[in-house]
């Protein structure tokens, strides 16, 4: 029998369950970057702000840019209060206008449509020579969890960027590849119904949720999550993420 989960808080699963699982990418990154103060960082799609936190933390000025309000809005409540940082709702269009720039680092460690589009938008607002970093899903082979995007990708043609996902960016936007990386990002949960609204907080399964029963997905991911279920009940699903660094001309 397939358990009752509990509602489903999409901002609230991603801060509580999910988000932590990347802080190996962010960290990777900043660290190859060198960030720290003097930097001044804008997040595309920067969700609830765990990628900007730690670049404060680091010293970096951050700006932020999601099109989720709630997530916006949790980002905001963590950032210290009177130190600068911007958090705003909408997209790349809402960035101009900002006084925080010119950016030396601009990320999008969560691939958002039209990401080409929204990195023309924007690198006029970053400095020659800024970085510029996308990231995404690793090798299918080395990602656990890729058994159970299939879910998503049997029910809405769906799948997660690729390799050379990431340089066609690149290249679209007028960017220059100067390296990239791969890290390990364990996806780890206390129990499955943990796992599936970790997962859906993700948003990979959004179309898939619209195009069919709520109930009929979460039935699915749970059976692909089977395999990765330990003896005690909690899930392990180790995972390599890849990130590109480019440079603005």
């Amino acid at each position: 029998m397939t358990p009752t989960l509990v509602p489903h808080h999409p901002a609230r699963d991603w801060v509580e369950i999910q988000e932590r699982m990347l802080v190996p990418l962010y960290e990777a990154v900043y660290d190859r970057l060198g960030l720290g103060p003097g930097s001044r960082v804008l997040g595309l799609g920067c969700g609830s702000g765990l990628a900007l936190l730690m670049a404060a933390a680091r010293g970096a000025q951050v700006t932020g840019v999601d099109q989720d309000h709630a997530r916006v809005e949790l980002a905001r409540e963590r950032l210290p209060e009177g130190s600068g940082h911007t958090v705003v709702t909408g997209g790349p269009a809402d960035v101009v206008g900002l006084s925080a720039g010119p950016y030396d680092v601009v990320t999008a460690f969560h691939p958002v449509g039209g990401l080409a589009a929204a990195l023309a938008a924007v690198t006029p607002l970053a400095q020659s020579g800024a970085a510029v970093v996308l990231a995404g899903w690793g090798p299918p082979e080395r990602c656990a969890t890729a058994s159970v995007l299939r879910v998503a990708s049997r029910l809405t043609g769906w799948r997660p960027a690729l390799r050379d996902d990431l340089e066609d960016v690149v290249f679209r936007s007028g960017l220059r590849p100067d390296g990239s990386g791969r890290v390990a990002c364990p996806f780890g949960y206390a129990d499955p119904e943990s796992a599936v609204r970790g997962l859906l907080s993700t948003g990979d399964f959004d179309a898939a949720v619209r195009a069919t029963e709520p109930a009929q997905v979460e039935k699915e991911i749970l059976e692909a999550l089977d395999p990765h279920v330990r003896p005690d009940g909690t899930v392990w699903m180790p995972n390599v993420f890849r990130y590109l660094i480019a440079r603005v001309p």
